[in-house]
């Protein structure tokens, strides 16, 4: 999907008995979704810090759109900071007009072209209003968060601000600090390359460990399994989604 607000967009609708697993994100995203009794949930799904492992359940729609860096506080409307690893209805942020929007989700039975359009012209409108901070959120959650990452040092007077004006924007606009990004954003790299590795050495020196102990230490912090573990199927024990 084109749209200067959603990133990704996923359809997760079905799934049941998979075992479900979230990863660490540094992204906030919105999840539609209908429940055994008919009625659409719309909720929000913060930054994770850590990997959660759910048992499958088989929902007959699930749609989660993943919004673009920068624009989660101007369309919410609170600091992203408040909901890391937090899932919130949209209606404690957005009032009736969530509760509206669910309703209309709901009534499009179960048309995922049209509950996106939906959501997308939903979030649009939100945007008329507060305008997102000159993009430096957006741009800084980019750069910390790609390939080759920079430091916050060389950042932020390429952006033209300081250190602690761009550490402030990105734990309140973005929810997590810069060092958390680089971690997820590390971590994320390794965990797709994993399949692709000839062994857990050669990983950690790929996707910028210092080496193997430091990827196991901080796999078993994010992901609650060391690597070996994790690329071998042994999951932790799955809550009930």
């Amino acid at each position: 999907m084109a749209s200067a607000l959603i990133e990704e967009a996923h359809d997760l609708s079905g799934g049941a008995g998979d075992p479900l697993v979230h990863l660490p994100d540094t992204a906030t995203a919105l999840v539609f979704r209908t429940r055994a009794d008919g009625r659409g949930d719309l909720v929000v799904v913060g930054p994770r810090t850590r990997a959660a492992y759910f048992a499958g359940k088989d929902l007959a729609v699930c749609v989660r759109v993943r919004l673009r860096p920068g624009t989660a506080r101007p369309l919410l409307g609170v600091p992203i900071s408040a909901l890391v690893d937090r899932t919130t209805p949209l209606a404690e942020l957005w009032g009736g007009a969530a509760v509206r929007l669910e309703r209309r989700l709901t009534r499009l039975d179960g048309d995922r072209r049209l509950i996106l359009e939906q959501l997308e012209t939903a979030l649009d409108a939100r945007m008329r209003g507060p305008a997102v901070r000159d993009g430096l959120v957006g741009a800084a959650a980019m750069a910390l968060s790609a390939r080759g990452r920079e430091r916050l040092s060389d950042l932020a007077p390429r952006m033209g601000v300081s250190e602690r004006h761009l550490r402030d924007l990105l734990t309140e606009d973005a929810g997590l600090t810069p060092k958390s990004f680089a971690r997820i954003a590390r971590l994320r790299d390794a965990l797709a390359h994993g399949g692709r590795s000839s062994g857990l050495a050669q990983l950690a020196a790929a996707t910028g460990y210092y080496d193997q102990s430091h990827m196991t230490a901080e796999f078993r912090s994010l992901m609650g399994v060391p690597p070996g573990a994790f690329f071998a199927g042994r999951l932790p024990a799955l809550q009930r989604c």
